[in-house]
């Protein structure tokens, strides 16, 4: 890509806080982007081939929504935790295996998006994300939910398409959480606990495609009480 070009989009993105440059072949994170530290809003560089998210990225106060969907990033920089503002952050198909402890610092964040990567274990950590609306960690490799997630305070978390065999009873404590997504995984009816169904504050529980039909859910405790919560919801929807 010309330098004439990147420089009419970072012309553009000093007067909108935008920059969007998606599916142009970028092997790195643009340094010149370090000229609008001051007021950029909206980064967008899917679809490139960037391996490495520069630890610059920590320089961006006004950042609020940052997406690398499709690159090859293999993690992200402790300086994320920087970026006291960001909102949204969507990594969707990239290499990254583990994330770093400063994602916690995001206190802003609404959005963490991470499906289509090479995460095998639940990330820790997130429970002081108290924004958190949506976490998606749909197409990974994780096995296990463990206890902690019950720190949680997302209202939607997708775990289609992993391995999941074991869900821990404590999801049902979640405070927000009113949509799990459990869709081709490696559960039986047996791992499914019950609290979900009759403690919870789930109203969408979505298990198709694992190790059991899904109709025999009707045959645990407290499923009464889910469908009352499913009914309730449609109806507010409708």
């Amino acid at each position: 890509m010309g330098n004439s070009a990147l420089k009419s989009h970072l012309e553009t993105s000093q007067k909108t806080g935008v920059f969007q440059l998606t599916g142009k072949g970028l092997q790195e994170f643009p340094e010149e982007l370090q000229r609008l530290t001051a007021n950029l809003r909206t980064v967008d560089l899917s679809g490139n081939k960037i391996e490495v998210l520069s630890a610059t990225i920590g320089n961006f106060p006004q950042l609020k929504s940052l997406t690398l969907n499709s690159n090859r990033l293999a993690g992200i920089p402790s300086e994320i935790g920087k970026l006291k503002k960001l909102e949204t952050l969507s990594l969707n198909g990239n290499r990254i295996q583990q994330l770093p402890p400063t994602l916690g610092q995001l206190k802003a964040l609404r959005t963490l998006s991470l499906a289509g990567n090479q995460i095998s274990e639940f990330p820790s950590g997130l429970g002081t994300l108290r924004q958190l609306d949506l976490l998606d960690l749909s197409r990974n490799k994780i096995q296990n939910v463990p206890a902690e997630v019950s720190e949680l305070q997302a209202i939607e978390i997708n775990l289609n398409q992993n391995q999941i065999s074991v869900v821990s009873a404590e999801v049902s404590r979640c405070p927000r959480l009113k949509v799990l997504r459990l869709e081709e995984n490696c559960l039986e009816l047996s791992s499914i606990p019950q609290s979900i169904l009759n403690e919870s504050q789930v109203s969408l529980f979505s298990v198709e495609g694992n190790l059991f039909e899904v109709r025999k859910l009707r045959d645990l405790e407290g499923y009464d009480q889910y469908m009352e919560r499913f009914t309730a919801t449609k109806k507010k929807f409708a």
